[in-house]
């Protein structure tokens, strides 16, 4: 009967991670693509993402009608800019622009295309620049374009041509997922002593698939939340904490009886890991409250 939970919530998990993630009606975070422009000047710029396809979200093409002009909050000369550019590759102006010569970003944090162009505007020399074509490549993708050598003087008859580059460094990310491990590791060894499992022999195999199971966890969370956003973070850290401590039992369960010199119950290493879990599971959320630097 064991046997059969185990394989049933086991499968179940399994099957959540093979179908997409979908949500209801527009809750939680959705992807993002930002632009960080190196190098550039002071002239004033405005800049957008031109859409391979005419719609994403709730964004569009202008179809034409003067009273369907979506600006937002972009100037109306700024959209009108834009809304005159034509693509070599007809890709489309979806009605959305920001300033980018103040940050030196352009961040599209709604529905932006997943396919795209970098399109930047002048309107002191009513110039522009453009990028070759783009994708999103994770749920927050981020791209930069080194703006040294564009040039926008008027007198030039082609327009400048951008090139942007993949603007993800993992190493941070090696070292929070290195500390989360390390601290998961060091709270489920002190509760071994509570559990009276302080001896040499369970803390090493205790360790060693601690190791291999938060290895894999951390992993797969990052991953996770790298392609798939932070509900899907949230639900993916619960379900495989779940997972997590029905191979930890299994494996205590085997391993433990076998290592120690007194019997030990079963209820009783099936206790610890489940608290050992639930230890580490609210260790996670306290450190992320606290010091969310590491997560």
């Amino acid at each position: 009967m064991k046997k059969k939970t185990f394989a049933l919530l086991f499968c179940s998990i399994l099957l959540y991670f093979m179908l997409p993630f979908t949500a209801s009606a527009d809750t939680g975070p959705k992807p993002s693509v930002i632009i960080t422009f190196e190098n550039m000047g002071d002239e004033l710029c405005y800049g957008t993402l031109l859409s391979e396809t005419d719609s994403t979200g709730p964004f569009s093409a202008w179809n034409g009608e003067e009273r369907l002009i979506e600006n937002y909050d972009l100037d109306l000369n700024i959209w009108r800019a834009f809304a005159d550019y034509q693509d070599s590759d007809g890709y489309f102006f979806l009605q959305r622009g920001w300033l980018c010569s103040e940050n030196k970003r352009l961040e599209w944090t709604y529905y932006p295309p997943s396919r795209f162009k970098i399109l930047l505007y002048y309107p002191e020399s009513n110039t522009f620049a453009v990028s070759g074509i783009y994708e999103r490549y994770a749920f927050d993708s981020y791209y930069k374009v080194n703006m040294e050598g564009i040039n926008t003087d008027p007198s030039e008859k082609t327009i400048p041509l951008l090139t942007a580059e993949k603007n993800y460094n993992p190493t941070w990310e090696l070292i929070s997922l290195f500390c989360r491990i390390v601290i998961t590791i060091l709270l489920e060894l002190g509760i071994a002593f509570l559990f009276g499992l302080g001896k040499k022999n369970f803390l090493i195999w205790i360790g060693i698939i601690n190791i291999i199971t938060q290895v894999l966890l951390n992993l797969t969370l990052n991953f996770t939340l790298h392609f798939r956003g932070s509900m899907s973070f949230i639900l993916s850290y619960l379900l495989l904490e779940c997972l997590v401590f029905i191979i930890e039992s299994a494996l205590y369960l085997v391993l433990f009886p076998k290592i120690s010199h007194k019997h030990i119950p079963q209820w009783k290493i099936i206790l610890y890991t489940f608290c050992a879990n639930a230890v580490s599971l609210a260790g996670g959320m306290v450190i992320a409250r606290c010091m969310p630097v590491i997560f």
